[in-house]
């Protein structure tokens, strides 16, 4: 039965199997990930540069590329040895950490509010039923069928251009160019999303959302963990990525929260159950659109990385006079 028909029977015995199995489908690629990780030898810059061991350093880095190198003591600069908490730091580095840092905190709180609340989303334009004319296991097969085409067609061609295309047009580019476009394609389905919710013009509804997942992965949903990893010094550069995705999580929260409230309608007879009115489904996707911009006005904060080396881009590399 439905769960407008009979509110405990919709939810069958074998749903609880359900989520068991895809949470433990989930498990399997950290587990590879974990293992493979542990296979590898530590970065050759954190082993010489952090745990100040040249000699392993060179070991490690003779059997990655298979040639001989030899030992090569050199001085420390006592200059490039300032902390997090420093002036140096703020003056080499502070702008650069507030752009990875805002630009990750903006990209989830909009990227989150789309992933998590697709159903709700689909339900309002009509793409898939209303929950209530189903029961738990058919709900779960639209919202996996539904979000599965959305993957394929958006989400995963999205980072294969970034791999394609990060080292032939930049970080900095792609991060811009995807901040831009969701920005526009999140203002065209909100300011006339009165149009997209009539039955003739959903599949357009669909391309254009599907639109904001492809330049979001071809775009800073990329870009945002792989810059950190690159502008900071080697001793910092752990730190500072953790600094980065911890403010983007943190943005990850907003969204998931801020939308679900945000999205109710203004008519509080027309609520879920328990929320207070929001300020309905169009005014969250304009709030988000305004996120996007203001994430791509940030991205101007983050260096380009392309054609650098990691020291050049520290500024490790620097002859002080």
């Amino acid at each position: 039965p439905t769960y407008a028909q009979d509110r405990i029977l919709s939810t069958p015995p074998q749903a609880d199997y359900i989520w068991r199995i895809i949470v433990m489908f989930g498990a399997l690629p950290a587990a590879l990930t974990y293992y493979w990780r542990m296979k590898m030898p530590e970065t050759a810059r954190y082993t010489a540069l952090v745990a100040k061991n040249i000699k392993k350093a060179t070991q490690d880095m003779s059997k990655v590329l298979q040639v001989d190198i030899e030992v090569e003591e050199r001085a420390e600069d006592p200059k490039l040895n300032y902390g997090l908490f420093s002036k140096e730091f703020l003056r080499r580095h502070g702008l650069h950490l507030l752009g990875t840092t805002s630009t990750w905190f903006l990209l989830d709180i909009a990227f989150y509010s789309q992933n998590l609340f697709q159903k709700d989303i689909f339900s309002a334009i009509g793409w898939i039923p209303k929950a209530a004319t189903m029961n738990a296991i058919h709900e779960v097969f639209k919202i996996a069928k539904a979000q599965t085409l959305i993957a394929l067609c958006s989400t995963v061609p999205g980072y294969w251009f970034t791999v394609a295309f990060i080292d032939i047009i930049g970080r900095f580019a792609i991060q811009l160019m995807g901040f831009f476009f969701m920005t526009v394609f999140m203002f065209a389905i909100a300011f006339p999303y009165n149009h997209w919710i009539l039955p003739d013009n959903r599949i357009g509804f669909v391309i254009m959302y599907s639109l904001t997942f492809f330049f979001a992965n071809f775009g800073p949903n990329a870009t945002t963990f792989i810059v950190p990893a690159e502008i900071f010094p080697a001793r910092l550069r752990s730190t500072c990525h953790g600094i980065s995705a911890a403010t983007g999580k943190a943005g990850a929260i907003v969204g998931a929260f801020g939308f679900l409230y945000a999205a109710q309608p203004q008519d509080k007879t027309k609520t879920d159950a328990g929320y207070p009115p929001g300020i309905g489904v169009k005014n969250s996707l304009i709030m988000l659109g305004v996120i996007n911009f203001v994430g791509m006005l940030f991205t101007f904060l983050v260096p380009e990385p392309k054609g650098k080396s990691l020291e050049e881009l520290s500024g490790e590399a620097e002859v002080d006079k």
